[in-house]
């Protein structure tokens, strides 16, 4: 514990101080422009934040980006770590990097990327999809604009959950497996009842790693919409008012919904998994 106190004083310090200054400016009516007009509201901020539907409107953005991505990461995920497990020992290092590339790349970039490629004016994805119409504008409506999203999301982070699931799988152990083939189960049944069991714990983490990252988003709607066409996040809300309006209080009482928001999930996951990761982190060794 000793040796690990430096590393939490500086962790304390960088992460704890912004966290308790924006519950502080929470409870005061604050704005930047006029910063000598700053008056103590207690719970006022929250109080209009959560009356206000743009909040629920950017809360319901925010789960959907959530919900879709994760659910299909997971199965894509999946999907890879099982090829990459199972590949040739010798196409392993190519295989994995080759997946990885994605998610080596900065957010910011592949959000670049996939605004060029579905802009109705430079883009090419118009004329390459023989299934949409060349005037098609994927960042008109809210449907076509969350699917681009939600698309540059799933393409740029799957590539993290194959990883943390490759190493789920190789925890699993083989002499189960032979002895699954010996009782005659099927693969979907080995699958099912042996593998993904004993995954638990990488599931679990893969899941929550992402699904907290996910619900967190901002870069690929500030870069791709920038919040238009109703696909408002709750980070790009306290962005609103915290930058541009200058709100300051009404902005740090955004962050603290999100804050407690992110904490909730984290603790719903490991209560819902009732995984005793210290417990897996000794099996594996």
């Amino acid at each position: 514990m000793m040796l690990c106190a430096p590393a939490i004083l500086v962790l304390l310090a960088v992460v704890g101080y912004p966290i308790l200054q924006a519950v502080w400016d929470s409870l005061f009516s604050y704005k930047l422009t006029n910063p000598d007009a700053r008056s103590f509201v207690g719970l006022g901020n929250f109080v209009l934040v959560l009356s206000d539907s743009i909040w629920w409107q950017a809360l319901g953005v925010t789960v959907l980006i959530t919900v879709v991505t994760v659910a299909v990461e997971l199965v894509l995920g999946f999907a890879l770590a099982l090829v990459m497990n199972n590949a040739l020992s010798t196409l392993r290092p190519a295989l994995r990097t080759a997946i990885l590339i994605p998610y080596a790349i900065i957010t910011v970039v592949s959000a670049f990327a996939f605004r060029f490629m579905f802009d109705l004016t430079s883009g090419f994805m118009n004329l390459w999809l023989p299934f949409v119409p060349e005037d098609l504008d994927w960042f008109g409506s809210f449907g076509t604009s969350m699917a681009v999203v939600a698309l540059s999301e799933i393409w740029k982070t799957t590539p993290f959950i194959s990883l943390l699931l490759l190493s789920g799988l190789a925890q699993v152990p083989g002499e189960l497996q032979e002895a699954a083939k010996v009782d005659g189960a099927t693969w979907w049944q080995r699958m099912r009842r042996v593998t993904i069991p004993n995954m638990k714990a990488a599931i679990m983490v893969a899941l929550l790693f992402r699904t907290l990252d996910a619900f967190r988003i901002f870069d690929n709607i500030f870069i791709m919409t920038n919040g238009a066409a109703g696909t408002e996040s709750v980070a790009f809300l306290a962005y609103r008012q915290t930058i541009q309006r200058l709100e300051i209080g009404i902005g740090s009482a955004v962050s603290v919904l999100l804050t407690i928001a992110v904490a909730l999930i984290a603790v719903m996951f490991v209560k819902g998994f009732k995984v005793n990761l210290a417990g897996s982190t000794r099996a594996g060794r």
